[in-house]
């Protein structure tokens, strides 16, 4: 699974069309609507389906987490390069409101946090920043907000 991803991640366009066809977001009706060309800003969306909703008619907690997950790690790996390791390490969501439509999410990389990352990892220490994702509904409504806590260290140098 990996080497197949890593053949699409190469390019932003490649890693949507990846992602879009994936079975897990396929199935869960997610949506990457938009990655930038850096791989700095992603959105994604998801809308309310028969195979999506719960027992009460709205989203599935799972699906709209599923609509977060990977994300930041992605983004995060592509910018930083292979000279780091970044691995998704904790998250929790708290769940607002009820989804009932489509959803969106929206993610971004700023230079302050790339910078932070480089100064955090400059010696090989492990760094655990945390990102805020808000899920919201199509009247800017949010549904969930989700923290997600990477794991990135920068691998050792080998002379």
């Amino acid at each position: 699974m990996r080497k197949l991803l890593g053949r699409f991640a190469r390019s932003p366009a490649g890693l949507r069309w990846f992602l879009n066809l994936y079975g897990p977001y396929l199935g869960a009706g997610v949506r990457v609507d938009y990655l930038a060309a850096d791989f700095r800003e992603l959105k994604v969306s998801m809308g309310l389906r028969w195979y999506n909703r719960n027992y009460v008619g709205t989203h599935f907690g799972g699906s709209l987490y599923s609509m977060i997950d990977p994300f930041y790690m992605l983004m995060v790996m592509n910018v930083m390069g292979p000279d780091y390791v970044v691995w998704d390490k904790a998250a929790s969501i708290d769940f607002i409101r009820p989804g009932k439509g489509r959803v969106f999410a929206h993610f971004t990389l700023t230079d302050k946090q790339i910078e932070s990352i480089h100064q955090h990892t400059a010696g090989g220490e492990k760094y655990l920043p945390e990102w805020q994702v808000d899920i919201v509904d199509e009247q800017g409504e949010c549904v969930a907000r989700v923290a997600k806590t990477l794991y990135i260290r920068r691998k050792p140098i080998h002379s």
